[in-house]
């Protein structure tokens, strides 16, 4: 039985001149890539200039089903919002997105969809009176806070605690303006509240006052009373223009 010949091996073949040519090929790609993020930016921030309705952003799961109750609280939420004059942005998918859509378009009020392509779960809901697609989730989420006068939190996995984790800290640092955040549902939320709290805070994580910038609701009627409670003396959106 013959052994097996190895491949010749030549200085162009040879596997650390194919991995210096491939990291040449990524910089300079890099490099391109810029102006893509760049362009969507700019496209983004124009659009989204252009709606003159205080918006609400509502984070929460797209796995969540018609015939959920958080459905339901969130369809309700959003046509509280429509009938209060505010405009409702979510990430434009299913689940909790497309109900508070839906109850705001139902309502006749502004629904602005910020779309991501994704593998699974996201198709753009049919409830969108804006609606903008997104390439790279960093420039999705500028958008969602960046004209924003409100959050509120729905049940949700990884991506919505994500988005609650990446406001309350841009609050936390003065990186923004503080508005509203409120998370609905008190069951679903009280061990993640509990571990802030007795973890975070008791191992000197965060300072006590931390705890102070969001808040627990159980329905969507709670929710809206807190909202016009922090917006009875004015509406203050994100963004801050000293630093």
């Amino acid at each position: 039985m013959s052994e097996k010949i190895p491949p010749e091996v030549n200085p162009a073949n040879h596997p650390s001149r194919q991995k210096f040519a491939s990291e040449i090929i990524n910089r300079q790609f890099d490099t391109w890539r810029i102006f893509r993020i760049m362009s969507e930016f700019v496209e983004s921030f124009e659009d989204m200039a252009e709606i003159d309705t205080p918006l609400v952003t509502v984070f929460g799961s797209a796995r969540t089903p018609r015939d959920n109750h958080w459905y339901q609280e969130a369809e309700k939420l959003g046509r509280l919002l429509a009938e209060s004059q505010y405009g409702v942005v979510t990430g434009g998918g299913g689940g909790i997105m497309e109900a508070a859509h839906k109850g705001a378009f139902e309502a006749n009020g502004t629904t602005v969809g910020l779309n991501i392509v994704l593998p699974h779960e996201q198709h753009p809901n049919p409830y969108q009176t804006h609606s903008l697609d997104f390439r790279y989730f960093f420039i999705r989420k500028v958008n969602f806070l960046k004209y924003s006068v409100g959050v509120f939190i729905f049940p949700g996995g990884f991506g919505t605690m994500d988005e609650f984790f990446e406001s309350i800290t841009l609050v936390q640092t003065n990186k923004v303006n503080r508005i509203p955040l409120i998370l609905v549902g008190r069951e679903f939320w009280s061990d993640g509240v509990k571990w802030i709290s007795n973890t975070l805070g008791g191992d000197g994580y965060i300072s006590p006052d931390d705890t102070e910038l969001f808040r627990v609701v159980d329905s969507a009627e709670e929710g809206m009373a807190y909202l016009k409670e922090c917006h009875r003396f004015g509406v203050t959106g994100t963004v801050r223009y000293d630093i």
